[in-house]
């Protein structure tokens, strides 16, 4: 590898940080990315997600109902450039209802931004994601936020995280009064108070007023009792804190908790400076040939996500690539490491939420919309030069079962269509009777919403009314050792046996007492709640 070439990925690898976003649903997730991309200039002003006609529509929804409800269905990618860096931010959905697609992206993020509700702390969809995050060892920073309003104690926060999630924390910076009250926030590592004004819906960036602590100004613009209450706050902290350590926050141990309010912008440009500063850069990657680093010269990257029909006028399929090592080269011709066919990426994008300009380079960290003409499934990996492949990307046991009806049969292509296409952007698992005669698929989901989307997209996309039909699962587990393990046991009670997209078999339970008692009953018959990984498959019909 040339000199030039090496200092070339080093240089753009040094550049780059890249995180999702991962909150319950109404923690505000949607305003602080609009307000992140506010203050790295992407936009000139932001549109907070409010289910009101009226309001300007926030940039990083697209889907036509996620306008209509206010909240983000479908994960997209906003990049943006901010003091010299090139950020990948992965918009994650919040909603209770899309874990999984949010669980895919995680699998492409260096970094996760933990976004907590001050009055209602750690909530169950979070605690989910925070395990994900966990299994992957992904870097956590917390930010809480609607400090604008009555919320509680912040000390009682931090100790939430610690107890709950077992996260060390270490408080960047600290809130100067709550609700009404809230004045601003205290930087630690600077030793300055920041004082903001509200500016108009949070529309613009605040106009904050920064005073060094010991200031004799400090007396005029805080009152007193709230100046003493940040001393208080602040003495106990460093007396019975833990220091900063970068090194247990790049392993997930430790996490930097930042103070804020996304939607009158009260520290977010101050977390964003700081997040830049801590954040993991990109970096290695498990592959089939051992651990690769992102300056490995060769071209290479994952399909982490699929989307159809991003753009209603053109029936197009975007495949979302996360760049792993080396340079991305517009109309390059790779190897699909799957199929062994080679492909040549025309068209790549660069994407923010619906608009996407084309682009002529990408590195590691970067995440790059291709054009998907179905030779992409998600998992796969494309590269040049020696033979390589990132770990698949596995499927979450779905909690929601039925049966998808298409009852106009002169539709019958146009629905077996549609099902692929969604299926293969993983909007939702199916899987399949062992009965030959029932072709129907089955549905499989997370949250009933997954439902809700399939049926409005087949519709809407593809002209075919469906009708479902619910069925009284809500556990599933894929039966290690496939088929031949399933074989060696005599009949079992209480469960159903399909089979999943890859032809798998998967016994589907009423509940987790059904579950257990058949694991006591057959021991040796082993279990899982995840999808075996297998990146090299491809699904396959019925």
């Amino acid at each position: 590898m040339t000199t030039e070439l090496q200092s070339e990925l080093q240089k753009a690898v040094e550049r780059r940080r890249n995180f999702a976003i991962i909150s319950h649903p109404d923690a505000g997730k949607t305003t602080l990315t609009e307000k992140l991309l506010l203050y790295g200039g992407a936009i000139h002003e932001a549109g907070a997600v409010k289910a009101r006609r009226a309001q300007r529509k926030a940039t990083s929804d697209w889907m036509a109902m996620e306008q209509q409800r206010g909240i983000s269905i479908t994960s997209t990618v906003l990049q943006f450039e901010y003091q010299g860096c090139q950020i990948n931010l992965l918009d994650t959905p919040g909603h209770q209802d899309f874990s999984e697609d949010t669980y895919r992206t995680l699998a492409a993020a260096d970094n996760a931004v933990m976004l907590i509700d001050a009055a209602k702390g750690l909530e169950p969809q979070t605690r989910k994601l925070f395990e994900v995050c966990k299994m992957r060892g992904i870097p956590i920073f917390t930010f809480v936020n609607k400090l604008d309003r009555p919320g509680r104690e912040p000390l009682e926060l931090l100790d939430e995280i610690e107890q709950e999630l077992g996260l060390q924390t270490y408080a960047v910076n600290w809130p100067i009064g709550m609700g009404d009250r809230f004045k601003g926030i205290f930087d630690r590592t600077q030793r300055q108070i920041h004082l903001f004004e509200r500016s108009a819906h949070g529309s613009k960036e605040a106009r904050n007023t920064v005073v060094d602590l010991g200031d004799s100004r400090i007396e005029q613009l805080l009152e007193q009792d709230l100046y003493y209450q940040l001393k208080n706050d602040l003495e106990l902290l460093e007396g019975v804190g833990p220091e900063l350590d970068l090194e247990l926050v790049h392993q997930g141990k430790m996490t930097p908790v930042f103070f804020g309010s996304a939607m009158t912008n009260f520290g977010v440009e101050l977390f964003l400076n700081y997040f830049l500063e801590y954040a993991l850069k990109p970096g290695l990657h498990n592959s089939s040939v051992g651990e690769v680093a992102p300056t490995y010269p060769e071209f290479s990257g994952f399909v982490f996500k699929l989307q159809a029909n991003m753009d209603p006028k053109h029936r197009d399929r975007v495949a979302f690539i996360r760049v792993c090592t080396g340079r991305f080269e517009k109309d390059m011709t790779v190897n699909h490491a799957r199929t062994g066919k080679t492909v040549r990426l025309s068209r790549p994008q660069k994407l923010f939420a619906q608009e996407r300009e084309s682009i002529d380079v990408a590195y590691a960290g970067d995440v790059i919309g291709l054009n998907n003409p179905g030779v992409f499934a998600i998992g796969d990996t494309i590269y040049t030069g020696q033979k390589i492949e990132y770990e698949g990307i596995p499927y979450f046991s779905p909690e929601l079962f039925a049966i998808l009806r298409n009852p106009n049969p002169s539709k019958f292509k146009q629905f077996q269509k549609g099902v692929s296409e969604l299926r293969e952007e993983g909007a939702v698992q199916i899987m399949y009777s062992v009965d030959e005669s029932k072709r129907d698929p089955i549905l499989a989901a997370v949250g009933q919403l997954q439902f809700e989307v399939v049926q409005f997209r087949l519709q809407n996309e593809y002209g075919v009314e469906t009708l479902l039909e619910s069925l009284p699962y809500s556990v599933a587990r894929w039966v290690e050792g496939g088929w031949e393990a399933l074989t060696k046991v005599e009949r079992l009670f209480n469960t159903t046996i399909v089979k999943d997209s890859m032809g798998r078999p998967v016994l589907l339970f009423r509940n987790e007492w059904n579950c257990h008692q058949l694991q006591e009953d057959h021991p040796d018959l082993k279990l899982s709640a995840i999808a075996p990984v297998i990146s090299a498959q491809q699904p396959v019909e019925g």
